[in-house]
């Protein structure tokens, strides 16, 4: 979900300067790939500049961005490349690599220890644009308390952690991706998430939705629910009276 994980400030700006995305303590990044960082995503395939490790210097190659924290606290920027070959993770069994690699499934939900005698579910995807497969851990994902202004019950915010496609009353139906900069694909071109925090509502407005793996948006995916434009209603409402700018999403349909 595209809810704010780290702030601007926090950018490693020395870094995207040093590869072409900033200059002069000013961004180059559109605003869908930097909402996807600063959110705690990777940003699109950009392409990159006068890259350099260990005595080899790069010109320019093609690669998708992303933020993490280390042990103290300090953002550092995590460059996936596109790769010649993929490697599965070890704990893919028999053909699954394969499956995914060839699109047979959206993602596999794998159980594996955690190093501390314990299990933890894990979300395998393949991103066929770099050649790799992205790990997701279950436990990290957030999963919206409303969807286009309905209240998501447990079973329903269990399944969009596991990645599993989540269905609502007015037909809208969504899934949660590690792939998309947007964090999320839909059968519908927008809709709006909301989270509860400190007893308030958090707004998230998604547009320009992909559509669900392996499916293609058809011409109800501009017909917008009631419930989403009442949603849209009243985060506008709050952006008004707060007197900030609403987070809006704006990424374009490949």
């Amino acid at each position: 979900m595209n809810f704010r994980k780290f702030k601007e400030q926090q950018l490693p700006m020395e870094d995207l300067e040093t590869i072409g995305l900033a200059a002069g303590g000013q961004l180059l990044l559109n605003v869908d790939d930097l909402k996807a960082l600063l959110s705690g995503g990777r940003t699109s395939l950009l392409q990159l500049s006068n890259l350099e490790a260990e005595n080899i210097r790069i010109k320019s190659m093609d690669a998708k961005l992303s933020l993490q924290p280390d042990a103290k606290g300090k953002v550092n920027l995590l460059i996936h490349p596109v790769y010649r070959k993929a490697v599965a993770p070890e704990f893919l069994k028999g053909d699954e690599a394969r499956q995914l690699q060839q699109g047979e499934f959206a993602n596999l939900l794998k159980i594996v220890p955690d190093g501390t005698g314990r299990h933890k579910q894990l979300i395998v995807e393949f991103d066929a644009d770099t050649r790799e497969f992205i790990i997701s851990d279950s436990a990290r994902i957030l999963a919206p308390d409303m969807v286009n202004g309905e209240f998501l019950i447990p079973a329903q915010k269990e399944a969009f952690r596991k990645g599993k496609e989540v269905q609502l009353p007015d037909h809208t139906r969504f899934a949660y991706t590690a792939i998309d900069p947007q964090g999320i694909r839909a059968n519908k071109l927008a809709l709006i998430a909301s989270i509860l925090i400190d007893g308030g509502l958090s707004y998230a407005l998604y547009k320009g939705l992909n559509a669900l793996f392996n499916q293609k948006h058809d011409e109800q995916a501009e017909k917008l629910s009631a419930g989403y434009h009442n949603a849209l209603t009243d985060m506008e409402e709050q952006a008004s009276s707060l007197n900030v700018e609403a987070l809006t999403v704006n990424r374009m349909s490949r």
